[in-house]
Parts: structure tokens; sequence; C-alpha cells
């Protein structure tokens, strides 16, 4: 088996004293397995301990010796109490051994630096052996559950006849799961020439817009509303083309807490002033969302 040797430990030194439990075991001067006596303890301390939980062994050496022998003898002490210990007393899954050799504080008495420390719990304090670690736990995030969201709606007409939307789903599920920051283009989303009010076949686009609020109660929204064409808004129709998608969200019970609305002219164009054809005037003349915090 693979030697546990001069690891990083998992747990700084303040952290493991802590916790207030360890055993210490003492080596004559350039030796690397205990007295008997130290042995005999050693061994009561295991039969002692099988339901304890060790947090990290740690080893040490006097100030005699190079600091290479030292790192070396520090090691082989380490590694010599890991091996009667291991399958007898539990273990951390993370369980690193550590070791110091002459590169320590040394105490004035050179007995105490021949040793190698033990940091462990008892069986009654490992229900909260975090705790005592300091060691915050992590809650594993839970993901947003899937929404499925409908393929089409219908409506009502005014004279009585119904017309079909289809819905566009990965839009929505695309909102639904966006962070604070993003911006988002609501394609198709038009409105009758200067006007403020949403073209009949964008009706279903306004729906996309509350299926999503609905179904996603912490996300908060600000709908950007753009013009093309003019470098100036002198009606102000891209702010009222953005109240006009707010007040709708209002008028459906969607909080005006999650809402606003901004208009922005023509003043963030996403091709120059004045454009070369239609495809580059439609791109210009456009909504966005811009998802303020969706926790």
């Amino acid at each position: 088996m693979k030697t546990l040797l001069f690891l990083l430990s998992f747990f700084s030194i303040t952290s493991i004293v802590s916790a207030q439990e360890q055993m210490v075991v003492y080596f004559d001067s350039n030796k690397h397995e205990p007295t008997v006596k130290e042995n005999r303890k050693l061994q009561q301390w295991i039969l002692e301990n099988s339901n304890s939980k060790i947090l990290a062994i740690n080893g040490y050496t006097d100030e005699d010796g190079s600091i290479g022998f030292n790192d070396t003898l520090a090691k082989k002490r380490v590694n010599y109490i890991y091996n009667e210990i291991k399958d007898r007393v539990k273990i951390r899954d993370d369980f690193k051994t550590r070791s110091f050799g002459k590169q320590h504080e040394q105490s004035a008495n050179k007995a105490e630096n021949r040793r190698v420390t033990i940091y462990y719990l008892l069986e009654k304090d490992l229900a909260k052996e975090n705790e005592i670690l300091g060691i915050e736990e992590v809650k594993a995030e839970v993901p947003k559950p899937e929404i499925e969201y409908p393929e089409k709606m219908i409506f009502d007409n005014p004279n009585g006849t119904k017309s079909e939307f289809k819905l566009d789903r990965e839009f929505m599920k695309k909102i639904g799961n966006s962070v604070a920051g993003e911006k988002l283009k609501v394609d198709n989303l038009n409105f009758i020439i200067n006007t403020f009010a949403v073209a009949p076949e964008s009706r279903g686009k306004l729906y996309e817009l509350l299926l999503v609020l609905q179904n996603n109660p912490k996300l908060k929204i600000e709908i950007q509303g753009h013009l093309c064409c003019m470098p100036t808004d002198r009606l102000d129709l891209s702010t009222k083309r953005a109240k006009a998608i707010y007040n709708f969200l209002i008028n459906n019970e969607i909080y005006p807490g999650r809402l606003s609305y901004k208009g922005f002219g023509s003043s963030q164009p996403i091709y120059a002033i004045p454009e070369k054809n239609e495809h580059e005037r439609a791109a210009n003349r456009r909504v966005e969302i811009l998802i303020v915090s969706n926790d």
C-alpha cells in the first residue's frame, strides 16, 4: 500500500486543535518506532477509540540533524502511526497526513519535539463534527423544475372569430433560465406604424412574456424599447411601446414591483443610422428584455 506521507492536511492546525481531542506518542532520538511504553499507550488508545474519528496525524522531530534527515524521520514516524491505526479507528474520508520535521516551532524540551500528534473526535462529538471543525455545509443547489409551456394559444377576436398563435417555447425557457444582467431580444414583436399599439399578429409575443412571468415568480425584468430610422424620438414612441407591454402585464396581474420599462429611441442602434435596407431597420426597431434578477 502506498504510504501517506507529507501531504497537506485538509484542516488547519488551528481548526483541528479547536476539537480539543488529541493523542501524543513520543519517540526516542533518531527512532521512527515508539518505545515499548509509548507503543503500549498507543495500542490502548486504539482499543478505547474504535468509534472515534481521526482528523489528522502530525509528526515532529527535534533540532538535531539536518533538515532533510529530520523531515524524513518525521515522515517515517507519521507512517508508522498511520499503519498501526488504519482499519482500526475511523478516519475522515478526506483524511490527510501532515508531518513537521525540523521546520516547526521547537519546544525547549527536546523530548517534547520527538512526537506524533493524533487529532481526533470522540464518538459523542461526531454528530457535530463539522460544527467543531468550523466547516460550513454546502447545500446542493436544487435545479429549477423544467416548465412545460404550451405550444400555442387561441384568442377570441372582436368579430367573434378565433385566432391561433404558435408560441416560441424555446424563447420562454431561455428567459426563465436567464440570470441577472442578460438581455434578450423579443423577435417578431411588431407595432402598428407610428403607434404604440401591438400589431394583431404579435399578440402571442405578449402572452409568451406573461406565461414566463407567471411561471417564474422571482423573475424581475426591464422592458426596453428601441426605434429605427430617425436620430431623435420626438414622440417618445420607444418609451410608449415599452410601457404598452408593461401595462399589458400589469393588467394581467403581474406585480408592478417585478417590472419596469424604458425607451432608448434610436440611441442604441444595432446598425448605424440611416440604415441601408429594411433588414437593418427591422433589427434596430426592437424590444429587448433586461433581466434584473432571477433568484
